[in-house]
């Protein structure tokens, strides 16, 4: 059996010189050495090798404590995704949707450029990745939030000397394409969603989904939020109750977040009040729960012994799927769709027909005919943060901008003018006074 080698080095004496070496094996495998200077177990080379320790344990590569010539963009990509895991986490622990994001970018750069040495990835090439976002279809502002986390992988990489700080320098030469000077569609403003659409779509979801919706139109919180919140984060000490989620989008500056809860949301949260405070209000779990109980209460037949003795040696014991216990912003998104479909079905001859199952309706329908029930359902759904740019307009209407402002969390008039649309009507009386 082969001696298992270390990967922290070793300090020993090189016996043809009488210096010091550091002795170690990388994450690949391979046994690495390096001669230190001065005698062997002297001030000067002892410190030597500490700061060689020092270096291999905060090196982003295992084993690495310099940027290797021939390193490529593979294992620069590979070593800043290992860093973002570690650095972009919740308070909890999880993962932020940041990560994901990275994931998505170094995909795309993966394919193009991963086998190329990191140090011959310039402009050129980072233009190159730009023009296949592009071509993937995203509007200009995602595709310049996209090559904006290339240049960071770059520019952590030249900070870990992963390489020459000459490549980020040239990287940020790149300018992130302009409005109305590039052929690269513009992304459509949010816009809240009207009430009557939200009402047309409420009877299509469950009552735990429903509730969220209903919850999030009286808070105007995040969607996020929404979905996070529990009753032991609610203060209920006051008339208006006081919703702190322990995980928020600007958590990580300091920023503290309060969501005001008034009497039609606090009677809302009445009806969904869990036994456990620290379980969350909201649950996939409890939908799950709920959908079997409605589906017994409605049964015809009764539960014979043998059906339940089936039922007991059929059920699997670990399902692969089981309801999580808390919505996220995904899976929120998802059932509003699913709703939406639901709720706004297609015209004829394009909807289904009374009596057809979904695959024989799908089967029915020409590419043509798909793709346009495809833009169809497209146009008719809505998504859970058009919900708080309804409460923004809403409240900037009835109350201003200053009150808009202060309910959304927002440090900046500015950015609460992105979610909450101007008064019209307010300009068109001033007009008729005016002029």
């Amino acid at each position: 059996m082969s001696t298992r080698r270390k990967s922290t080095p070793s300090y020993l004496p090189h016996n043809q010189s009488g210096r010091g070496r550091a002795v170690w094996t990388d994450a690949l495998g391979v046994r690495q050495q390096k001669l230190l200077p001065g005698p062997f177990d002297s001030p000067e080379s002892l410190a030597a090798f500490a700061k060689l320790q020092l270096e291999l344990a905060t090196a982003p590569l295992p084993g690495c404590q310099t940027a290797p010539a021939t390193i490529s963009v593979n294992e620069v990509l590979l070593a800043h995704l290992t860093h973002a895991e570690r650095h972009y986490r919740r308070a909890d622990g999880s993962l932020t949707h940041e990560v994901d994001e990275y994931r998505l970018t170094c995909r795309y750069v993966r394919e193009l450029y991963g086998t190329t040495p990191a140090a011959e990835f310039g402009p050129l090439a980072l233009k190159a990745v730009r023009q296949k976002f592009i071509d993937v279809g995203w509007c200009r502002s995602l595709v310049n939030q996209r090559i904006g986390r290339v240049k960071r992988i770059f520019k952590w990489a030249a900070g870990e000397q992963l390489v020459p700080v000459a490549v980020h320098q040239a990287l940020a030469t790149v300018q992130g394409l302009q409005r109305g000077r590039s052929q690269v569609r513009e992304s459509k403003p949010v816009e809240p969603v009207p009430d009557a659409v939200v009402d047309a779509t409420l009877p299509f979801l469950n009552r735990q989904v429903a509730g969220l919706v209903q919850f999030q139109r009286l808070t105007g919180c995040r969607p996020g939020e929404a979905c996070a919140v529990r009753w032991c984060d609610l203060d209920s000490s006051g008339a208006v109750w006081v919703y702190r989620p322990p995980q928020h989008k600007t958590a990580w500056r300091g920023k503290d977040r309060a969501v005001a809860v008034g009497p039609k949301a606090q009677e809302l949260l009445q009806q969904f009040k869990p036994n456990d405070a620290s379980t969350y209000i909201f649950s996939p779990a409890l939908a799950v729960a709920e959908l079997h109980a409605e589906r017994g209460a409605n049964r015809k037949t009764p539960r014979f012994p043998s059906h339940l003795a089936r039922n007991a040696t059929t059920r699997k014991k670990k399902p692969e799927r089981t309801p999580a216990a808390v919505y996220s912003v995904s899976s929120y998104g998802q059932a509003i769709d699913r709703a939406c479909d639901k709720a706004f079905p297609p015209p004829a001859p394009l909807a289904r027909r009374e009596g057809e199952s979904e695959a024989e309706w799908w089967e029915r329908l020409s590419d043509e005919q798909r793709k346009e029930v495809e833009l169809w359902r497209k146009s008719q759904r809505w998504h859970p943060n058009q919900l708080r740019h309804l409460f923004a307009t809403v409240v900037r209407k009835e109350h201003g901008l200053e009150a808009a402002q202060v309910l959304l969390g927002h440090a900046r008039a500015d950015v609460t003018q992105v979610y909450a649309e101007r008064d019209g009507e307010l300009a068109h009386r001033v007009a008729e006074l005016m002029g």
